[in-house]
């Protein structure tokens, strides 16, 4: 059975940070192409940040600069350094394939406010 389990999340001050992971299980994903997913309150859901098996990372504008996408196949995880955070930041981050594939999971939930 597959399951995508996102940790890390929380109540961070504007230009405070947060990494993020998300333990895959049930398959492997070393062939997949990763990202990480948000969806605000009264928003579509939308990808921030998308990593290849060979390392290749690509970045949503409002993101570009100050968070960092990784991940290690050997531990079916992948990772979401967020530094400089903003309100704006806001959302429950999911991680998925790219294209997704499975369903999201229950996701983390990241609040920026002082």
């Amino acid at each position: 059975q597959v399951q995508l389990v996102e940790s890390g999340g929380g109540l961070v001050q504007p230009g405070g940070s947060l990494r993020l992971s998300c333990l895959a299980s049930g398959w492997s994903f070393r062939i997949n192409d990763m990202a990480w997913y948000r969806q605000a309150p009264g928003k579509e859901r939308e990808r921030v940040a998308s990593v290849t098996p060979d390392g290749r990372t690509n970045y949503a504008d409002s993101v570009r600069g100050r968070f960092t996408i990784s991940r290690d196949d050997a531990r079916n995880t992948v990772y979401l350094q967020m530094n400089s955070l903003k309100p704006e930041d806001t959302a429950v981050y999911h991680c998925n394939t790219v294209p997704k594939v499975w369903p999201f999971g229950q996701g983390t939930q990241v609040t920026v406010s002082s």
